[in-house]
């Protein structure tokens, strides 16, 4: 069972047609069309295109692509702002237009001023847009591999976790190395490049700075990058 995954996006549109272009690359090696591909979440925020990247998934979706696009905890911020409220799991001390969110970006990406009130924002934003935002799932279970964005609670059953815990959790998912009953993809806690650790595989390369944009290919619980030259095998990191 073959699976293609994205890393967190973050408004990156020429690095998410790069790494569409490489999945399409491993598809005409493998002669595998139908094979998902699955977007861990953020779209939006800090990156200069967050219209364009919701756009291209929205389209390819519609046409029938075989895309799955996940909700990031960023995608839950911005759709909150354009509400009049704040995600209530982000710090008490952060707005969504602070500089360390990057919605000021995404709001410019839309027409918007950089300040603009929830109204304004509305305003700016297709209603399909906001729509396809807010109806994202926060998981999608293939095989043996569970894709999430965040991560999960350890030891609770996937019919209990809730879309807090799989947009935003760090601490202790990424602390907890015993197994899980699925290998585990996520992203949300940025690194400089893809890592394997055992049980749970993080995508999120650093693409909102200045990083890569990591596409990868997993068959049952086996991961490769997929590089401008094909498949690197990414393996479990050694204790």
């Amino acid at each position: 069972m073959r699976t293609y995954a994205i890393g967190d996006i973050h408004g990156q549109i020429d690095l998410l047609r790069a790494a569409h272009a490489r999945i399409e690359a491993d598809r005409a090696r493998t002669g595998d069309a139908e094979a998902p591909i699955v977007h861990v979440g953020d779209l939006v925020d800090r990156g200069p295109d967050s219209r364009g990247v919701v756009e291209l998934l929205l389209k390819g979706q519609l046409a029938g692509k075989p895309w799955i696009v996940l909700k990031g905890n960023h995608d839950r911020m911005f759709t909150y702002y354009l509400e009049g409220r704040r995600d209530p799991v982000l710090r008490a001390d952060l707005e969504y237009l602070n500089p360390r969110i990057g919605g000021a970006e995404t709001l410019l990406s839309y027409g918007a001023s950089s300040d603009a009130t929830p109204i304004e924002a509305a305003a700016a934003v297709p209603a399909g847009h906001r729509v396809f935002l807010q109806d994202l799932p926060s998981h999608h279970l293939r095989g043996e591999v569970l894709f999430v964005h965040a991560g999960i609670a350890p030891g609770v059953p996937l019919e209990d976790q809730t879309e807090n815990t799989m947009a935003w959790i760090r601490a202790p998912f990424l602390e907890f190395t015993g197994p899980h009953p699925w290998l585990v993809v996520h992203g949300h806690t940025h690194r400089p490049e893809a890592e394997h650790c055992g049980n749970r595989v993080n995508i999120d390369s650093s693409a909102a700075y200045g990083g890569p944009l990591t596409a990868v290919v997993i068959e049952g619980r086996d991961v490769w990058v997929l590089g401008p030259d094909g498949r690197i095998p990414l393996k479990p990191q050694a204790d």
